[in-house]
């Protein structure tokens, strides 16, 4: 069962991550969750103006320069206020997530799944570890007291690098996928093709997150993977990747996520994921959008009355990160 040709497996395996080109239909499945988004930068705007941060709601604006504007004059990008996950640190019962139907029902998309079956099997998780990126041009975004751009490029990492230790076995799966056309001077993703046949590579912490020391990557190139909606990249848990800057004049728009056979560990057991498809147990499946959001508000408040602890393995007294 699957979607995905014996071919595209083979390239999956081989090189670490498969693009397929078209796979959602922007305005079915694309186009739903831009305009749910628009109701949450609506109430974001009118809050930050309530408050007297921002001048205006600047609601005669399009979306892209609507946010740019509301992050430029409040001087703060608002991530945690669109992001269908929670912080890994300092959660509080009014922290602010976005867990609206759209977004899940792109969770459960079923030639989406279809594509996922392929790579892990018919019994999928939607595993918790899962982002939307909004990613203004850096020229336009605030910065931090000491200079730095608060969203810029991604650091060069692995996504099981960027979990806990019980998901090292765990067969996660990656698929990237822009909501806008995702070009290099827009910030697309670059890859290091067969990377993930090297195992796990030390993460050191830097100042935008954590990232791969170059000295490991044996001169290996990247290959940069420009996408257009509608396109979708999936990636094994041990690929090597980054993002560029986003040196366009627009907002790169992405979602990150990520999915793993049914009963394996997610890398992050404080979060709620959930059964996407189960051919041996349907039933399981879950298919309420209200739930799906309720399981992040029962989270939130039970995260906000204790100690997280860590979220991931590494820190900076590892002789690599010297």
């Amino acid at each position: 069962m699957g979607s995905l040709t014996s071919e595209q497996i083979a390239q999956f395996e081989e090189e670490g991550y498969l693009l397929v080109r078209g796979l959602f239909s922007p305005e079915e499945d694309l186009d739903p969750i831009i305009e749910e988004y628009k109701g949450v930068l609506d109430s974001l705007a009118r809050e930050l103006h309530a408050k007297g941060e921002i001048s205006s709601t600047h609601d005669d604006l399009p979306f892209g320069e609507r946010l740019i504007r509301v992050y430029q004059e409040s001087g703060k990008v608002h991530a945690q206020y669109f992001d269908f996950s929670l912080p890994q640190a300092n959660v509080q019962p009014d922290t602010p997530f976005w867990a609206g139907p759209a977004v899940f029902a792109a969770l459960r998309n079923e030639r989406l799944l279809d594509a996922v079956e392929s790579l892990i099997g018919p019994e999928i998780y939607s595993n918790p570890v899962q982002h939307v990126r909004m990613k203004p041009p850096e020229r336009l975004t605030p910065r931090n007291e000491d200079g730095r751009v608060q969203l810029g490029k991604t650091p060069v990492h692995q996504d099981n690098g960027v979990v806990t230790e019980d998901a090292d076995e765990t067969q996660m799966l990656t698929v990237w996928f822009p909501l806008t056309r995702a070009t290099v001077k827009h910030g697309c993703l670059s890859v290091w093709p067969g990377s993930h046949r090297k195992g796990l590579l030390d993460h050191c912490p830097t100042d935008i997150g954590l990232g791969i020391p170059g000295k490991l990557l044996g001169g290996s190139k990247a290959v940069a993977l420009p996408m257009e909606r509608g396109d979708a990249l999936f990636m094994h848990k041990l690929t090597v990747h980054a993002s560029f800057s986003n040196t366009s004049d627009e907002v790169r728009w992405s979602f990150d996520l990520r999915y793993n056979p049914i009963g394996q560990a997610t890398g992050r057991s404080h979060f709620p994921g959930f059964v996407a498809r189960s051919r041996q147990q349907p039933e399981l499946e879950l298919r309420d959008p209200t739930g799906w959001e309720s399981l992040w508000r029962e989270t939130r408040d039970h995260l906000a009355t204790i100690e997280m602890g860590k979220f991931n393995r590494w820190n900076s007294d590892n002789p690599v990160c010297a």
